[in-house]
């Protein structure tokens, strides 16, 4: 059995001696083996809005994750994909504690070459298999749009 292990390296300097509203939120991940990213908080929360933050990379991971699952399906599944565009949202209420993020919403956009028929099938056990959305504590929804050309 493989095991698999993702490492990164996080760095941040600078001063919270002057309270929470002046400090800055800026800081470095470098992923092993990618480029350094830099991340910031969410606006709402002092962060930099030319930043990405760790509410968009979560949603990033789970959007990803399921496009790369549904390819592998589809591909064993001899269904040839021609396109897939996901336009997906994360809800993070204020009101709800802890604060976290209650739902992901994906609405991924699939045209296939061929009969659609057996895509909605795909898209869950995609789903079922994606390594993002298995780690996830957060309800999920899927809403495809299936094109054939």
């Amino acid at each position: 059995m493989t095991t698999h292990e993702y490492a990164t390296t996080l760095s941040w300097s600078g001063s919270t001696g002057v309270g929470y509203d002046g400090y800055d939120r800026s800081h470095t991940v470098t992923p092993s083996g990618a480029p350094e990213l830099t991340i910031s908080a969410d606006p709402a929360f002092r962060g930099d809005p030319a930043q990405l933050n760790p509410e968009q990379l979560l949603l990033a991971a789970a959007t990803s994750c399921q496009l790369l699952s549904f390819l592998a399906v589809a591909a064993r599944a001899r269904i040839d994909v021609v396109a897939y565009a996901d336009e997906a949202v994360a809800i993070m209420p204020d009101d709800v504690r802890p604060t976290r993020i209650t739902e992901i919403v994906l609405r991924p956009r699939i045209t296939v070459r061929g009969d659609a028929s057996r895509v909605p099938r795909l898209v869950e056990i995609a789903h079922s298999e994606c390594f993002i959305a298995n780690s996830l504590a957060v309800s999920m929804r899927i809403e495809p749009t299936i094109e054939e050309i």
